[in-house]
């Protein structure tokens, strides 16, 4: 994939993120991809993909926009930096207004995403929701044991 191909998908992903169209969305991975998300957990294949944005994300937040910045692509690898905003619409957080910086990694294949991950730094958005320090503290754990679990993780660390 290109440079220039790789900018595109992920406009296309993003505007129709941004539109809660999960249709869209979910057309710009492959069949059995895997999104990784840090809130949501994982979502296998096309149509568990465009739930997760129609029935989840959009769900759950309003005035939402999502944006990449300085995408960069090696064959079948692709990273950028995104910010996204949303107004929460859960109800202990209604109408609060959250920013993310977050980086991607894009797994790519005849043209599309095979697996998406996202490394967010998610207590600064509990922090801008007012989520109760415990219930952080409880969140940031789970965290850090699936980190900890991730098969990744466990081979890094026997490496080292």
């Amino acid at each position: 994939m290109t440079q220039d191909e790789f900018a595109a998908l992920l406009a296309r992903m993003t505007a129709a993120a941004t539109q809660g169209d999960g249709a869209a969305f979910a057309a710009c991975f492959t069949e059995d991809a895997i999104y990784h998300d840090y809130i949501y957990g994982d979502h296998t294949g096309r149509a568990d993909i465009a739930h997760m944005m129609d029935g989840l994300f959009h769900r759950d937040a309003s005035d939402y926009h999502w944006d990449m910045f300085d995408p960069v692509v090696n064959g079948d690898l692709g990273y950028a930096w995104s910010l996204s905003t949303f107004v929460s619409k859960v109800p202990d957080f209604a109408g609060r207004r959250v920013v993310i910086d977050g980086m991607s990694r894009f797994e790519l294949r005849d043209g599309l995403i095979a697996d998406y991950r996202e490394s967010v730094n998610g207590g600064v958005a509990m922090v801008q929701l007012g989520v109760a320090p415990e219930r952080m503290a409880k969140v940031l754990g789970r965290w850090a044991t699936a980190l900890k679990a991730d098969p990744a993780t466990i081979a890094y660390l026997e490496d080292i």
